[in-house]
């Protein structure tokens, strides 16, 4: 039987600091799965909150390295003070010195805090993001800042979920706390190639200076069912080399499919290296395939495959391809 997850204003505001996003989803609840309610906060975020709550939610969040208010929400907080926690941990007396000068900059230019889904990234990497992203034109920021957000409150409402599901349930399971940090790293590797396509497409160019701290197509699998990363999944990566330009729809596999790496997932869910470490991508189809009998094997799925595009005018993105899944469903999107 399917389980209904409902949750109370102060906790959704905890994902997301908005108070009319809060409203709305407990408007919208209850839930009757993480992806359902991802559904929902992405439609209410980008369509029914208003300018004012988005500022709102920004408010919400630290600066990067900065202390946490006394006022804020005490759970917003003690994410907050996790997600950034492989920057602390890999910062110097220098390293936070310039960041907290880059903040004030960029607090003065823009009116609201830097905001990115730090989970996982080092503080060169922020760092390296916040510079990028000075020049920005104020519109085109904002925007930007709204699409991390949506990637911290998808993050948030994984482990609200992993909480009530470890609270209702008698089975041995992880520590939410865990989850919810194994979740975070993985995912900022999470949504938003909505990043760098929307600051793109706003001001019509392609950045063609980048310098790539990981390998241009990566992925994670999280096992939903558990509330937990998925270890163990075997994954290959392969790229369409056929004699026609994309695979016929319907004609199935004809052998015009080059590997170009194999990996399994370790035990935060993450795959390894799929693919050389290269400034620009070969444009084309690329497909990535999960052995997910192996890793459920009274489940639906003998192995699921994601077939997706990546375009001449994308090759220096990074596209994270990440794998939602439980024994008798999955859902994927496009990451950063």
């Amino acid at each position: 039987m399917a389980s209904n997850y409902d949750f109370g204003e102060e906790e959704f505001q905890a994902c997301c600091g908005s108070s009319k996003f809060a409203k709305e989803m407990v408007s919208a609840s209850p839930f009757s799965s993480l992806e359902q309610a991802i559904a929902a906060a992405r439609h209410i975020w980008f369509n029914q909150v208003d300018v004012s709550g988005w500022l709102e939610a920004f408010s919400a969040h630290p600066r990067i390295g900065g202390q946490v208010s006394k006022s804020s929400n005490q759970t917003s907080a003690q994410w907050s003070k996790g997600e950034q926690s492989t920057a602390m941990a890999t910062a110097t007396g220098s390293s936070l010195q310039e960041l907290a000068e880059w903040n004030i900059q960029y607090q003065q230019k823009f009116g609201f805090v830097f905001l990115i889904c730090a989970s996982g990234r080092s503080t060169s990497e922020i760092l390296a993001e916040l510079k990028k992203r000075y020049p920005n034109r104020p519109i085109v920021e904002f925007e930007i800042a709204a699409q991390e957000q949506m990637k911290i409150t998808e993050l948030r409402l994984a482990k609200l979920f992993s909480t009530k599901q470890n609270t209702s349930s008698t089975r041995e399971s992880h520590p939410p706390p865990d989850f919810a940090r194994k979740v975070e790293e993985d995912r900022v590797n999470v949504i938003g190639g909505h990043l760098g396509a929307t600051s793109e497409a706003s001001t019509g160019k392609t950045s063609q200076i980048l310098t790539r701290t990981r390998p241009p197509i990566t992925t994670h699998v999280l096992d939903v069912a558990r509330g937990s990363p998925a270890a163990g999944i075997d994954v290959c990566l392969e790229r369409w080399i056929g004699t026609q330009p994309r695979p016929l729809f319907g004609e199935g596999d004809v052998g015009g499919w080059a590997l170009e790496g194999t990996s399994a997932t370790d035990k935060d869910g993450r795959s390894g290296q799929l693919l050389s470490m290269v400034e620009a991508i070969n444009p084309g189809i690329y497909r990535i395939s999960f052995n997910t009998g192996k890793y459920f094997p009274a489940g639906f799925f003998p192995y699921v495959s994601i077939v997706f595009e990546i375009r001449e005018s994308q090759k220096l993105e990074h596209f994270h391809v990440p794998l939602l899944l439980s024994p008798f469903s999955f859902s994927t999107y496009r990451g950063s």
